[in-house]
């Protein structure tokens, strides 16, 4: 059981259940642990809440609170969850007590202590997020089959780029990759066309809890 020392703590912007709205476990009722705090500025970003704010709580507060959604699969997601070091402890208390759990990370934090038993979505950024040259390349070498790519694309440009690292990097030799457009900015059925045209491996992913709450926070 995890103590309540309180340097177990995390700041957590929410805790909350609803779908999955991305990644291979996209429609899954998930519970949603979200960490305060990001060291990127995405232009498209549309958790900008999470920045600052949110509350201090001890692992064994953040495990009671997840038991009470009764929900098997969990997702970390942020912010930047990485940014914050009990994330780490956090990850692997989440598995000893039997959840599957995921982490959502921005791809420019260090994912090689992550516990194996993690799904790790990494995040790269495309020459559209303006954060680019944060992205930390070693981490593909931390990856596993189980583990998936994502890039959030804000036009063509973004497109072309992405399928070139695609290619460069081997990308779909590694684990899953996902293609998602920025809402209002790309529209879904360019980017399918574009996947179409090109034989991409690659899985089109449309955000499932925009379409069904828009921009709603804690959906």
């Amino acid at each position: 059981m995890a103590t309540t020392s309180a340097n177990d703590s995390l700041r957590i912007s929410e805790i909350f259940l609803s779908l999955q709205g991305e990644t291979s476990r996209v429609g899954l009722p998930t519970v949603f642990v979200r960490l305060t705090g990001c060291p990127l500025r995405c232009v498209y970003c549309d958790t900008t809440y999470a920045f600052s704010g949110g509350q201090n709580m001890t692992l064994e507060a953040i495990l009671t609170e997840v038991a009470r959604h009764d929900a098997h699969y969990i997702c970390v997601t942020g912010g930047e969850p990485l940014a914050q070091k009990n994330c780490l402890p956090l990850l692997s208390a989440l598995c000893d007590a039997g959840y599957s759990v995921s982490l959502e990370t921005s791809g420019a934090l260090d994912v090689s202590g992550v516990d194996k038993r993690v799904q790790k979505v990494v995040d790269i950024k495309t020459p559209g997020s303006g954060e680019m040259a944060k992205n930390l390349w070693g981490n593909l070498a931390h990856l596993d089959p189980h583990d998936e790519i994502k890039f959030v694309l804000s036009g063509e440009a973004d497109y072309q780029w992405a399928k070139q690292m695609l290619a460069e990097h081997e990308l779909a030799q590694r684990c899953a990759v996902l293609f998602s457009p920025v809402q209002g900015q790309l529209a879904p059925r360019d980017l399918a066309e574009w996947i179409l045209r090109d034989r991409l491996p690659v899985r089109l992913q449309v955000q499932l809890h925009k379409l069904l709450w828009g921009n709603e926070v804690g959906r």
